[in-house]
This record gives C-alpha cells, sequence and structure tokens, in this order.
C-alpha cells in the first residue's frame, strides 16, 4: 500500500465512521480496535466511545494496556465485566465456541450502545481474519456490528500501517486472541485452566519471547514461539526454568512445537 493509498483508506474510513453518527468500538486495545477506536474519535469527537470487555478469557495485562490505549488516544473508555463462564455452549468447547462468545459479547456491547444514545457498533476485524476459522465474525454480524477495516478491504498488514502513519505504538505489537483459543475444541473451558495459561505465557514473555502461545492438551503444556526464536527455550538453564515454572502452575509434562508459533493452531484438527 502507497502512502497516497494510505492517505485515502485513512480518510475514506474517517468519512465512514463519521457516517454512524455515534459510534461504540469493540475495544481490545490490540492495534486492529486501536485504529478503529483512533479514527472513530478524529471522526466523531464525543459521540465515540470505546468499551472494553473484562472477562475470565482476558488477561489483567491486556486490560491494563487497553486502558493505557484509550487515554492515549483521548477517546472515552468504558470497562464491562463479563461472565463468560456462565454460557454452558461456551464451556463444552466446541468448534463453534467463537460464534456463542461473540453472540454474548455482542448482545452486551449493543445493549450499551443503546444505553449511551449511540447508533452503532463497530469491530475491528479486517480481512485477514477471513482466511481464519472466526465464527465469531458471523455471529458479529448477525447481531448488527460492523466491520469497518474490512468493509474498506484493509488486511492486517494494512493495518499495522495504518497504526504507524497514526502514531500508534501497538503498530507492531504481536497478535493476541481469547484464551480459550489454547484449549482443545471438546475439552471443557474452566477458570483454573485460563488462570494456568496466562500465568505460564506471562512468565515466556518476562524470558523475552514476545509472540507466545501455550496450548493445554490436558496436563501437557505446548509452547509456540516464533520458528528462528525456538534454540532460545533451549538455551542452558533456560528450558529447566521453564519447565520448573510450569510445573509449578500444574502441567506435568512440558513441550516445544517444532513447528513454532502460528494463529489459530487448534483450529487445525478441524
Amino acid at each position: 500500500m502507497s502512502r497516497s493509498r494510505l492517505d485515502r483508506t485513512i480518510r475514506s474510513l474517517k468519512e465512514r465512521l463519521a457516517r454512524t453518527g455515534g459510534l461504540l468500538v469493540a475495544f481490545s486495545g490490540g492495534v486492529d480496535s486501536a485504529v478503529v477506536a483512533r479514527l472513530a474519535h478524529e471522526a466523531l469527537a464525543g459521540r465515540a466511545v470505546a468499551v472494553t470487555i473484562d472477562s475470565q478469557t482476558f488477561t489483567k495485562d491486556e486490560l491494563a494496556q487497553a486502558r493505557r490505549l484509550a487515554r492515549l488516544i483521548g477517546i472515552r473508555h468504558l470497562v464491562l465485566k463479563h461472565d463468560e463462564l456462565k454460557d454452558q455452549n461456551f464451556c463444552k468447547n466446541p468448534p463453534e465456541r467463537c460464534y456463542f462468545c461473540r453472540k454474548g459479547m455482542a448482545a452486551r456491547l449493543l445493549l450499551t450502545a443503546r444505553r449511551l444514545g449511540l447508533l452503532a457498533v463497530a469491530d475491528g476485524a479486517n480481512l485477514s481474519d477471513l482466511s481464519e476459522h472466526r465464527l465469531g465474525i458471523k455471529a458479529a454480524t448477525e447481531a448488527g456490528i460492523i466491520h469497518p477495516l474490512m468493509e474498506e478491504g484493509v488486511d492486517k498488514k494494512g493495518v499495522r500501517r495504518m497504526a504507524r502513519a497514526l502514531g500508534l505504538p501497538v503498530h507492531d505489537r504481536p497478535s493476541s486472541a481469547c484464551l480459550s483459543s489454547r484449549i482443545p475444541y471438546g475439552e471443557e473451558i474452566t477458570e483454573e485452566k485460563l488462570k494456568r495459561v496466562a500465568r505460564a505465557e506471562a512468565y515466556l514473555r518476562k524470558l523475552g519471547f514476545r509472540q507466545v502461545r501455550v496450548r493445554s492438551h490436558g496436563m501437557m503444556a505446548r509452547i509456540e514461539v516464533d520458528k528462528d526464536l525456538l534454540p532460545r527455550l533451549f538455551r542452558k538453564g533456560t528450558a529447566q526454568r521453564i519447565v520448573s515454572r510450569f510445573r509449578k502452575l500444574g502441567f506435568i509434562y512440558i513441550t516445544a512445537d517444532l513447528d513454532g508459533y502460528r494463529s489459530g493452531s487448534m483450529d487445525e484438527a478441524l
């Protein structure tokens, strides 16, 4: 995407968002929702509100990052508590898990938008999301949530370029995903498992691994890091520290995925 095309896309997005008359932005604090929130704030000022859903599948670090980013953008920011584990359709963890999850969250966002007098709800879905198993997008679309980046034909690479052009510090932030994506389909999702995964990933990031996933297969942890960083896992002392920490968290078997990090690796079983 050339600079002139990038500028045209940004202008077009702002015009699209302005036409809503008032917008609630589903705001995770990642690069996608950050771009939408920034442009919505510029286009609508006080008629744009960012809303973050705080649930068991969203880490404390992610919530803190979302708060900081919203302050930086200048947009009004609300945090809604949401108990995903009340939905047994979600906890049973079928391949349609994301559909049930997003359906419940969409209902909360739409209700909040009505209470605030806002006419539309938008998320940060982009074209690249369509290449993966993303039933959550289907649920959001059915609920009436709009996807301005997707509608404008912007993929993930384009989103990052826009974020950089807009001066957003998250332009190179590693992709994140709901913690439930670490648990194989068909295995029950519990708060204990989600917390264990979150703590394990936080430890790996503390060791200097930016893009990490700890896939939880019962008592086994399958670690994914960028493929070129796999040797770092096996440096003298590092592997021992990881094994020790993970066993304290409740894992018995600790493995490294030789294929490295890849988004949606649990979907490969489908």
